[in-house]
């Protein structure tokens, strides 16, 4: 969406428009774009800059970004979205397996649209011009907080300088290095974490023909060879994730327990080309292990409680809500009314799987629904199907053999 109120160039960032002493909003993760924002932003003679980090379990430290803010004299906000990010967002997509055309988990997807609305939260609070970020036009950032600035409704220019105007990496860090920044330089990748998800893209990796992660980059994902195999239970109540091994715990916990413990398998990478706004592809790379097992639990859970016909129609309907939310339309229409049929579903969805875990592979050992559909004695069910399917022809005398029956049959 591109309005008069969208900011989409570093010439638009003008203090004589947006007034050097008005607020001004920035999303700021701590990284070599955001940084490189607020030193563009003070360099043109804005005065009262606020840079807005929403902690969502990222890899970036709180010192690092209280440390680039001081450097630049911006005031810093931080705000602890993790709870909101896993009950409202994480929570959303398991129940609509929100998988990208069966490749990848979407991560940025979810989170943009919850940083979205603590940025509009503060500028109105702080009365500001503008609700600035870093997306450029290879990333899906850009439409997905725009798309979501604009529905929410945010009423002043909002947008990403770096639309119109890229400035390579090289630049950005010589730039940064030269006020005391260089640890901005060692970044041969742009990432973006958050306790659903570690993503990786750009840079060394920007050739989806020729590309490899250094394996430090990885987290939760590396895999000792010598891993005993281990059991996993992992429970749900009507469609959200609430227990492992027998243990309560809140959805963030649970994942944060989950990522390493899984990952320590091998579990849970994914590489995937996804579409930019014109169509063109670009390459990803996630590491995902809680998001791996949950998934599949949910799936299996469902098919243990729901209908064949329903779960035929909700996969339909689960790219629909994949296509709406990756598109920044969170908080549209269509994907309200799907999410609201999707949790329709999800209150049948209640019960256990239990895993076993081995380096690079996972088995269910069992699948225990509340309210089951499925069979536990095969022999049985036939024995008793034939009876009840024969008990209406022995009340009216159909059942005999024989010439009594087939002469009973020819009176009819």
């Amino acid at each position: 969406m591109h309005t008069e109120q969208t900011i989409r160039s570093f010439r638009q960032l003008d203090p004589g428009i947006l007034g050097p002493d008005t607020a001004l909003v920035t999303l700021f993760s701590g990284g070599l774009d955001s940084s490189y924002l607020l030193f563009r932003l003070r360099n043109a003679g804005f005065r009262n800059i606020h840079a807005l980090s929403v902690n969502l379990g990222e890899d970036e430290t709180t010192q690092d970004k209280e440390r680039i803010a001081e450097e630049f004299g911006v005031h810093l906000h931080i705000i602890d979205g993790r709870t909101a990010f896993a009950e409202e967002f994480v929570s959303a997509a398991v129940k609509a397996q929100a998988v990208y055309l069966g490749t990848h988990p979407v991560s940025s997807t979810l989170s943009r649209p919850l940083i979205a609305r603590y940025a509009v939260s503060l500028a109105q609070d702080l009365g500001a011009t503008a609700v600035l970020h870093t997306a450029n036009r290879s990333q899906n950032t850009l439409r997905r907080l725009n798309g979501a600035l604009a529905l929410l409704g945010f009423g002043g220019w909002y947008g990403s300088p770096y639309d119109l105007d890229p400035v390579d990496r090289e630049q950005k860090a010589k730039e940064l290095k030269a006020v005391g920044l260089g640890r901005m330089s060692e970044r041969v990748v742009s990432g973006d974490s958050n306790l659903w998800c570690r993503e990786f893209e750009s840079g060394i990796l920007d050739d989806p023909e020729d590309h490899a992660v250094p394996e430090h980059m990885y987290r939760w994902s590396r895999a000792a060879a010598d891993r005993a195999p281990e059991t996993v239970e992992i429970r749900f109540h009507e469609g959200v994730p609430v227990a492992v091994d027998g243990v309560r715990k809140p959805l963030l916990d649970l994942v944060a327990d989950l990522n390493p413990r899984v990952g320590a398998f091998g579990i849970g990478r994914f590489s995937g080309l996804e579409h930019l706004d014109h169509g063109e592809k670009v390459l990803e790379i996630r590491e995902m292990p809680a998001a791996w097992l949950l998934l599949r639990t949910y799936r299996h859970l469902e098919t243990a409680t729901l209908e064949a016909e329903t779960i035929r129609e909700k996969m339909h309907l689960e790219q629909l809500w994949v296509r709406e939310a990756l598109e920044g339309r969170w908080y549209g229409e269509l994907r309200g009314a799907l999410q609201a049929f999707i949790d329709r579903c999800a209150q049948h969805v209640s019960g256990s799987v239990c895993w076993r875990l081995t380096v690079g592979s996972a088995e269910t050992r069992s699948i225990v629904a509340d309210r089951p559909r499925y069979l536990r004695d095969r022999e049985s069910w036939e024995r008793d199907a034939i009876s009840a399917e024969r008990a209406p022809w022995r009340m009216t005398g159909l059942a005999g053999s024989g010439t009594g029956a087939v002469s009973a049959i020819a009176e009819h």
